[in-house]
């Protein structure tokens, strides 16, 4: 235990990208710090809540201004000590496999440190302003451990019920080790006007294969922060699922580093925002080695006063030659007051790479309408079946067909 904290204490915080256009919270409520005394110190330690806590307050988001059409200052937004929850955030857990440790952080801290140290905080999550707060109260969340060259055949089931009006900071950890494979699926659901600030990390070793899907349907007035990060091995695979439907503001990063050759990197989302949802996705992709692949896929929609903005970056190093990486992003537009900005960025520093990336912002097409009106289908039923369809080629990525079911019908509520 004490040289996992030790290491801990030893972190390097990393670079940190600072936004130019906005300024750093500077009121810091003595109420927030007085919440850190009551976290179990056996994951970290209390100086250490306590640096985090400073550094929330002193970075800026890191997030360009999402446009013309709206802004959320999010230097502004912090939990109500109030309202923090230190005892409710293990969510409960479905696991047939006694193979597979499925650990609250408090306990794996306690009696696994040198498996949870191998992964818990080492993909940079923490250098950045939420992933700081998220750190700064991280509580029990889950820490998963599939052994060397295991499968887990059936899906890992998380599902975090977040009561109106609390506040939590959920931090699940995945260690997959050599050769093993495993699908995890995370239910996130949550009565109205609640907070939630989270962080997953993966650590795929070698030859490992991990796939995590997220369905996010908090409650009105709920704001969604969440930050993503995977470290996959040597010809390991990683594939990360998102589905945010639910919120006032579902706001969140997904980033894979790909540091060794032969790595197989799979990003999916897709969003929907209506009324006055709001949703800011960011994804990143870095090839820092080369003959390594990964594709990005996003589907998204907005009606009503719904407004979105999707960041997708892929970055490739001047030495990562053989890469081959794929972006694409497709927004439909359903009602003339929804807005979603769609920016896509390469980054290439190699010559010898595949690198494609696309982008589309429309409403639906008024010749599939009339098509669909000429075979006796009415317009609103049209519509309905078109926009479904569009969002088929993300959700049948997602890994069960449980899980893509629940996805269909959430997607249809919003359109009725």
């Amino acid at each position: 235990m004490t040289s996992f904290a030790n290491r801990l204490q030893r972190r390097r915080w990393g670079r940190v990208l600072l936004s130019s256009t906005a300024a750093a919270v500077t009121t810091q409520p003595p109420e927030l710090y007085e919440r850190l005394a009551a976290f179990d110190d056996a994951l970290i330690a209390t100086g250490r809540r306590r640096m985090a806590l400073d550094r929330f307050f002193a970075l800026t988001s890191g997030r360009e201004k999402p446009g013309r059409f709206w802004r959320i200052d999010y230097e502004s937004i912090v939990p109500d000590a109030r309202a923090i929850d230190i005892a409710e955030l293990a969510p409960s857990i479905e696991n047939s496999d006694p193979a597979v440790a499925v650990l609250d952080l408090s306990t794996a801290a306690r009696e696994h440190p040198e498996l949870l140290g191998r992964a818990f905080d080492t993909t940079g999550i923490s250098v950045t302003k939420f992933g700081a707060l998220a750190n700064a109260f991280a509580g029990r969340g889950v820490f998963i451990h599939i052994p060397p060259d295991h499968a887990c055949d059936e899906p890992i089931v998380l599902r975090y019920n977040v009561q109106a009006g609390a506040a939590i900071f959920p931090w699940n950890v995945v260690l997959a080790e050599r050769g093993a494979r495993v699908t995890i699926v995370e239910h996130l659901a949550a009565d109205a006007k609640a907070f939630i600030c989270g962080a997953t990390e993966i650590v795929a070793e070698e030859h490992a294969d991990v796939s995590y899907a997220t369905l996010q349907q908090a409650g009105e007035g709920t704001r969604v922060i969440v930050q993503r990060a995977a470290r996959p091995g040597r010809d390991a695979r990683v594939a990360w699922a998102s589905a945010e439907l639910g919120g006032e503001l579902a706001a969140g990063e997904i980033r894979v580093a790909i540091d060794h050759p032969g790595v197989d990197a799979r990003v999916t989302a897709l969003f929907f925002p209506r009324a006055s949802q709001h949703v800011d996705l960011v994804s990143t992709v870095e090839h820092a080695a080369g003959e390594s692949t990964s594709e990005t896929l996003v589907k998204s929609a907005a009606r009503d006063r719904g407004q979105a903005r999707f960041l997708g970056n892929i970055r490739i190093a001047p030495h990562a030659q053989g890469s081959d990486a794929r972006l694409r992003d497709d927004a439909l537009l359903l009602s003339p007051t929804a807005h979603v900005d769609s920016v896509p960025a390469l980054e290439i520093g190699a010559n010898d790479v595949k690198a494609y990336h696309g982008a589309t912002v429309g409403a639906i097409d008024a010749e599939q309408i009339f098509y669909m009106a000429s075979r006796g289908i009415e317009r609103a039923a049209a519509e309905r079946m078109i926009a479904l369809g569009f969002f088929e080629p993300a959700v049948e990525r997602f890994p069960s067909s449980s899980l893509r079911d629940e996805i269909r019908a959430a997607l249809a509520q919003k359109l009725s």
